[in-house]
């Protein structure tokens, strides 16, 4: 893992967020994150097959990609956890503030559709 493939993975508008299932197989989902230099915050619906697999095991890759999850710069290796609602509060915040009024809506949108315990966050910290 080199500086470089860190910075562009925390100034990606979109990173692809690969997981790994039992059989070791990866999963590689496009998803919004906000970054800084120790990792990444992502925002997911609770249910979805990636929490699942971050709470069987941390272990992820994270690349810059396009917004249909074409990866434009290396992968770097991290370790993902679940956060608690107050964690997915602050997730939440940042990215309205990285994503502007179409973040906000968005969020919004989709806490008041399926309730705030619907969602989670998740912190990724990379691997040095």
């Amino acid at each position: 893992m080199t500086d470089d493939a860190v910075a562009a993975v925390i100034r990606a508008s979109y990173v692809l967020l690969t997981t790994f299932k039992r059989d070791g197989s990866a999963v590689a989902t496009p998803v919004w994150a906000v970054g800084d230099e120790a990792g990444l915050l992502i925002w997911t619906p609770r249910d979805t097959g990636k929490v699942k697999r971050i709470r069987r095991s941390g272990r992820v890759t994270v690349a810059p990609c396009t917004m249909r999850g074409r990866p434009t710069g290396a992968a770097v290796d991290a370790i993902a956890k679940i956060l608690d609602t107050s964690g997915t509060l602050r997730v939440q915040e940042a990215m309205g503030r990285k994503y502007g009024w179409v973040g906000r809506t968005l969020l919004t949108l989709a806490v008041r559709r399926a309730g705030q315990d619907a969602v989670t966050g998740i912190r990724v910290d990379f691997v040095r």
